[in-house]
């Protein structure tokens, strides 16, 4: 705990003086506030966006909500279609081919045409968000279920266990780490793709304002608002760590 306590002092000290380094620069021009700007500004920008006006915590709600339903859509099909891959391994080489296709296609540059099929609103987020999710998700329960011990295969079946109990309680259990870490990539890759599209064209939404802040050369909103994503970022990771430790506990 004190190691801890420790770590936690150095990390702090070490970002208040790069903070530090940072306000100084800005304030001395050798960091131009129009290219860099500044800690002060950034958290002046924060504070009005969250406390006063509040208008941030309505971007933020609409990126997370684009986040979730995009990661909870691509997740189940791809986790849906992973397995009836295993159950059916002619259905995955029939479909592997087009699967292919299309995961090779950068799901950014198709962006406009989901703007093009479902509007401007969080239809054509979630498009973009889901497209992402599918392939990690799917190629990670493959892999999972690909990877499991034959010898625990085939000690099952010596013992009679039936083909549908050794699905459900060897393979399947058994995959459940490698298929938890694409989901833990997926929703990162779900809220990117989602903001990507915010900043090609949206109405709401946190990529939406750092377009427009970027186009006023508002430097120390864009650096709040990418300092805001970070964050949340490393909540989702962190979040979804500890969900994965929590349910694989019986490892």
């Amino acid at each position: 705990m004190k190691a801890s306590w420790t770590e936690i002092v150095a990390h702090g000290a070490f970002i208040a003086v790069c903070l530090a380094l940072w306000e100084w620069g800005a304030r001395t021009q050798y960091l131009p506030q129009t290219f860099f700007g500044s800690p002060i500004g950034i958290a002046a920008y924060l504070w009005e966006g969250f406390a006063v006006s509040k208008k941030l915590w309505h971007e933020l709600g609409y990126t997370v909500a684009g986040t979730l339903i995009s990661f909870l859509l691509g997740s189940v099909a791809a986790i849906a279609l992973g397995l009836a891959f295993a159950m059916f391994p002619k259905l995955e080489h029939a479909m592997d081919p087009y699967l292919a296709v299309l995961n090779a296609m950068p799901r950014i540059a198709l962006a406009p045409l989901f703007l093009l099929w479902f509007g401007l609103g969080i239809g054509s987020k979630v498009a973009v968000g889901t497209s992402l999710a599918f392939f990690i998700v799917l190629a990670n329960t493959v892999a999972g279920i690909r990877g499991v011990s034959q010898d625990h295969i085939v000690l099952s079946r010596a013992m009679g266990a039936t083909r549908s109990q050794i699905f459900f309680k060897v393979t399947l259990p058994s995959a459940v780490p490698v298929i938890f870490s694409g989901l833990r990539l997926a929703l990162i890759f779900s809220m990117l793709g989602v903001i990507g599209a915010e900043i090609i064209a949206a109405e709401h939404g946190l990529g939406q304002v750092l377009s427009y802040l970027q186009s006023t050369f508002n430097m120390n909103g864009v650096m709040g608002l990418l300092l805001l994503l970070a964050c949340l970022g490393m909540i989702v990771t962190r979040g979804m760590s500890r969900l994965e430790r929590a349910l694989l506990k019986w490892q």
